[in-house]
């Protein structure tokens, strides 16, 4: 029996057009040049990642939140081993899930995200970080801005002469609105009869001591720089 004829090797094909390097090119060198020195900073980082406390390289920033949207903290630290992350609101802790979302974006780089802002999202956030060697933290503000908006307007209002007659409506805005009433479309111009309270959440119309006079059309309004926002009751004295 004989052996059998050893096989021939394919003939070499050239590469498709468009494939081919020649490491003679000027381009082609300072291509390689480059992912050498990216490679050599990326073993250098690794290897300069020794063990200890965690630190904060990169703070927490304010933000400001617009009512419906979403905000972003982001913070950049340093720890190694990787390290336990804890985010609080005004000394809270946040869970993770469907209204705060804990983001890692890089080995060093993490994030809050607060998703479909409301007013009740104003306060202070903070962040702490803790391995086995130690612990840091850093914190910073989120600010909501919500357009002006009357949440209630003020009930239409039947009253007897000389009686006091209060027209009340709730209301909301960040940065605080600017409120003001009328009466059947003009100004009212306060006395020590006749004027109204703004608080934090509601704006108050007193009329002391009423008269058939006061009766018509009064509308309260709200503005601020996000949006205004108006309601209207019908007042009769008789």
């Amino acid at each position: 029996m004989s052996k059998a004829a050893p096989a021939k090797k394919p003939a070499a094909t050239a590469p498709p057009p468009g494939c081919s390097l020649d490491i003679n090119d000027p381009q082609v060198q300072k291509a390689a040049i480059r992912i050498q020195a990216s490679y050599r900073g990326h073993r250098s980082r690794k290897e300069l990642r020794e063990t200890g406390p965690p630190r904060v390289l990169e703070p927490l920033k304010d933000v400001v939140l617009i009512e419906g949207s979403a905000a972003k903290l982001t913070c950049r630290i340093s720890a190694f081993p990787d390290p336990f992350i804890r985010w609080s609101k005004d000394g809270k802790e946040l869970r993770d899930g469907p209204k705060y979302r804990y983001i890692f974006e890089d080995p060093d780089v993490v994030a809050l995200v607060v998703r479909d802002g409301e007013l009740a999202d104003l306060g202070q956030y903070s962040i702490n970080v803790t391995n086995p060697f130690g612990q840091c933290s850093d914190s910073a503000r989120i600010l909501v801005e919500v357009p002006a908006k009357i949440q209630k307007g003020p009930d239409n209002t039947k009253a007897r002469k000389g009686t006091t007659v209060t027209l009340t409506a709730a209301i909301m805005g960040e940065p605080a609105p600017n409120v003001g009433w009328t009466k059947d479309g003009k100004d009212i111009e306060e006395d020590d009869r006749v004027y109204f309270e703004i608080g934090s959440t509601n704006t108050t119309l007193t009329i002391r001591r009423a008269t058939p006079q006061d009766s018509g059309k009064y509308e309260v309004y709200v503005e601020n720089s996000l949006g205004m926002d108006q309601s209207f009751a019908r007042v009769d004295v008789a």
